[in-house]
């Protein structure tokens, strides 16, 4: 167990190794940088812009800037923002803890609505119910992300039901953690209804199609001449026997929705890493990008290794070979 957690634990850090050696590598060769619009300002010496590269060490080797910012890292600063002049790490661990408020109950709400969906679509293959699945699933697919965000804007700026915009109210700090709290799930409903429609059709999918291949073998059609409940044939039997391609589909669902998360969260101004990351972009912030881009890929990864370690508890074919 200690040996494949370790495994995985290497594999994690090495791809975040080569995804920072290509950003830097991608840095290098993109055109213009943070002083790009300060060379146009007529009022600003190139002795004053000398120095400013100076400062920020864009005038050195990029192997020399990449060491520094390894050295950084190390001592958890994730390099320096440029536009803020402060440490990266001090912009972006807030703003990951806001983009994990949307994605952990996302991804939580996504499975426990699509599991039964995609047993109970299954279950009665052929039937009504099921083409009604199948309908419903493609149509939301056939939606961008984008369009079903803002379709949801819409239906806010309409009904007034639901705040539009932010992660909280003006005065909701005047009132008491309580009132707080209150009024930040209620700025999540939107967001995270979003994440959740657009996460849905596919696991529905991968679900009915992992139980409509273990329900048409022997072995559960031998179990159910047995006389077992329907309940306990789906759920005790046949869903264990199809897990593990879920199980691989809930680190990958990590991943897509934290792609998807980056795009709600501009469009819906949640204060995330997605604005961050756009502003960063725009402003030619490098490091706050570079960072941005390694949280990103380290919460995917610890996806993955939480979907890998399940897998290693369930499947006893994976601690054989281990």
């Amino acid at each position: 167990m200690i040996r494949y957690l370790l495994r995985r634990a290497g594999n994690i850090a090495l791809m975040l190794l080569g995804v920072s050696i290509l950003m830097f590598l991608l840095s290098a060769a993109a055109p213009g940088d943070v002083l790009s619009e300060a060379r146009l300002n007529p009022q600003i010496s190139p002795e004053t812009l000398q120095a400013m590269r100076a400062q920020y060490g864009l005038d050195q080797p990029l192997p020399t800037r990449y060491w520094k910012w390894i050295s950084s890292v190390v001592r958890g600063n994730l390099g320096y923002s440029f536009v803020y002049d402060v440490p990266a790490s001090s912009l972006l661990w807030p703003r990951m803890l806001h983009t994990l408020l949307l994605t952990v109950p996302a991804l939580f709400l996504s499975w426990i609505i699509a599991l039964p969906l995609g047993v109970l679509a299954a279950s009665r293959k052929g039937s009504w119910i099921d083409r009604a699945f199948s309908a419903g699933t493609s149509t939301l697919l056939a939606i961008p992300d984008l369009l079903l965000a803002l379709l949801v804007l819409v239906f806010a700026l309409r009904t007034h039901a639901f705040p539009v915009g932010g992660m909280n109210s003006h005065d909701a700090a005047d009132s008491g953690w309580w009132a707080t709290l209150v009024d930040t799930a209620w700025h999540m409903v939107l967001p995270v209804t979003v994440l959740v429609l657009g996460s849905m059709p596919t696991i529905i999918r991968h679900v009915r199609a992992s139980m409509v291949e273990v329900l048409d073998s022997s072995y559960l059609k031998a179990a159910e001449g047995h006389g077992l409940s329907r309940f306990d044939l789906l759920y005790r039997y046949a869903l264990p026997a199809a897990a593990n391609p879920l199980i691989t589909l809930l680190g990958l669902s990590v991943a897509a929705l934290l792609s998807v998360s980056l795009l709600v969260e501009v469009v819906m101004s949640w204060p995330g890493m997605g604005p961050l990351l756009v502003e960063a972009i725009l402003s030619h912030d490098l490091f706050v990008v570079i960072g941005a881009t390694m949280l990103s890929i380290l919460l995917m990864g610890v996806g993955n290794l939480f979907a890998d370690l399940l897998l290693y508890a369930v499947d006893p074919r994976i601690r054989v070979q281990e």
